[in-house]
């Protein structure tokens, strides 16, 4: 079966994996998914991820992050734009997630970004998703 939409399938294998309490996950690899994996690790959401080369078209292993008491570091991620359903932002329009205790991701003409990057830049983009 094709996918028609990846990044909602990467949110969601890390939501489930979350749940069950694993150490890493791994999804076949592309550069969106890359460069959410990096934001996430950046944000502090993630512990890290890794590419590993496969005869197709590579792994994303992403090692997810608890706290003490197994809590993940991860509480919500939700995807907000889709393919049906395209959301684009102004910079000056980007929502805020959780009054700025969470971060909405951004695809942008300068690469993937997190909420507060692309205002400082002052572009706006696609509203991928918002993790808190």
């Amino acid at each position: 079966m094709a996918m028609s939409d990846p990044l909602a399938d990467m949110l969601t294998r890390i939501r489930n994996a979350g749940m069950a309490g694993h150490e890493s996950l791994e999804m076949p690899h592309s550069k969106i998914k890359a460069g959410m994996a990096a934001i996430l690790k950046q944000e502090g959401y993630i512990d890290d991820f890794q590419v590993s080369e496969d005869d197709k078209q590579g792994i994303l292993k992403i090692t997810l992050r608890y706290d003490d008491r197994r809590q993940q570091a991860i509480t919500g991620i939700k995807r907000c734009s889709s393919p049906g359903r395209r959301i684009y932002v102004k910079h000056d329009r980007i929502p805020k997630v959780m009054s700025g205790l969470g971060v909405a991701v951004l695809s942008t003409s300068k690469g993937v970004m997190t909420d507060k990057q692309a205002r400082e830049q002052k572009i706006g983009g696609e509203l991928l998703c918002q993790v808190w």
